[in-house]
């Protein structure tokens, strides 16, 4: 088996070894049951058994309430973007909307089939660098929900906490895929949250969704059956036959993060990792960061050499030193380390050291 190298990727992205090993058994055969986890009927008891820890454990995580619904759901976090304002937002009412990057603007290009959308905060004009905060904000009157997108992938930056003061009657509803149970969260302040698994929680191809029951119960308009949030929350997640593996892994990984002790201990690692590559940018002139500092994201770092050709150049070399999943996304260029939770310290700090020898042998091409 070959030696595991340093994955970068933005998702599906890095899972906890740990986790990786346990499936490796259960994929053959789980609970000794004489059958593996990809072959278990999504009705079975053994099954039954998954579903009920993963629920259980995601509660213990994020210290869920019992008036919110724990389901899951497949479409990934874009399905979301038209699911959540066609069970909630009625036809004759306003959503507000944050604009901060292509996975937000993928849910504003749905609020309007359904009903009106407010941007009520953007830094597009800025290539959002940044997210929109004090001034920058201005909510319409009577909004049924404030949607934002927390961690946003693409650009590298990150909600420093929830949108403040938002209109009496709203509530919060996140897509929180790229940074979900990487820090504490208080879920009594959302209406639903939602979360494509494949960067923090598990593999791609299921989305966790928390939804508070009375908000989801009765859908504004008539609905397909499988378009009703309420659905998906009443059957544990098995309204359809669900992504059974996805279920499982998800669950190994909320083990994985009650064992690190918690999501305080996971934001204390996140801190520390993402420090060692903050304060080497923060320390040097050749490689530019493109989120502003109050902005940062502790998950996706971005930043860009002097040139496209040396950017390139980089993300090549970086590759053939096992740095993999370097290169930016196309709308930004330059290079993205994405350091979700499972992402060792290691790998960071074998980042800077190769950032430091590639910016000692290219120093002139940051003053040509």
């Amino acid at each position: 088996m070959g030696e595991r190298i340093f994955n970068f990727s933005a998702g599906p992205a890095t899972l906890p070894e740990s986790v990786l090993k346990q499936a490796q058994r259960d994929v053959f055969d789980i609970f000794d049951s004489g059958i593996g986890i990809l072959e278990h009927s999504h009705r079975g008891k053994v099954f039954d058994r998954i579903t009920h820890e993963t629920e259980a454990d995601c509660r213990a995580v994020g210290n869920i309430p019992d008036d919110y619904a724990v389901t899951w759901m497949q479409g990934g976090a874009t399905s979301q973007c038209y699911f959540v304002p066609a069970n909630l937002l009625p036809p004759d009412r306003t959503a507000d909307y944050f604009q901060t990057g292509k996975w937000a603007n993928d849910s504003i290009k749905e609020a309007p089939l359904y009903g009106t959308c407010h941007i009520c905060g953007s830094s597009k004009a800025t290539n959002y660098d940044h997210i929109p905060m004090g001034g920058e904000v201005s909510y319409s009157d009577n909004p049924v929900y404030v949607h934002f997108t927390s961690n946003n992938t693409i650009m590298g930056t990150e909600f420093p906490t929830e949108p403040e003061n938002i209109p009496a009657g709203a509530f919060l509803v996140a897509d929180t895929s790229s940074n979900m149970f990487s820090k504490p969260i208080d879920v009594t302040r959302y209406g639903l949250i939602y979360a494509g698994a494949q960067k923090n929680l598990g593999p791609s191809g299921i989305t966790l969704v928390i939804a508070k029951k009375s908000i989801i119960e009765n859908p504004v308009r008539e609905l397909p059956q499988m378009m009703q949030y309420r659905n998906h929350a009443n059957k544990e997640g098995r309204f359809n036959t669900p992504n059974t593996f996805g279920v499982y892994l998800m669950g190994l990984v909320f083990k994985w993060i009650l064992e690190q002790g918690g999501l305080e201990a996971i934001q204390k690692i996140n801190e520390e990792k993402a420090a060692v590559i903050y304060d080497f940018l923060d320390s040097q002139d050749f490689y530019t960061p493109h989120a502003k500092t109050d902005s940062r994201s502790l998950m996706n770092i971005t930043f860009k050499c002097p040139t496209p050709e040396l950017d390139k150049l980089f993300i090549e070399q970086a590759a053939a030193k096992g740095l993999d999943g370097l290169k930016g996304h196309r709308s930004i260029g330059g290079m993205r380390a994405s350091i979700y939770n499972a992402f060792p310290k290691a790998g960071c700090e074998a980042l800077v050291d190769f950032m430091k020898s590639f910016a000692h042998e290219h120093a002139g091409a940051a003053t040509a």
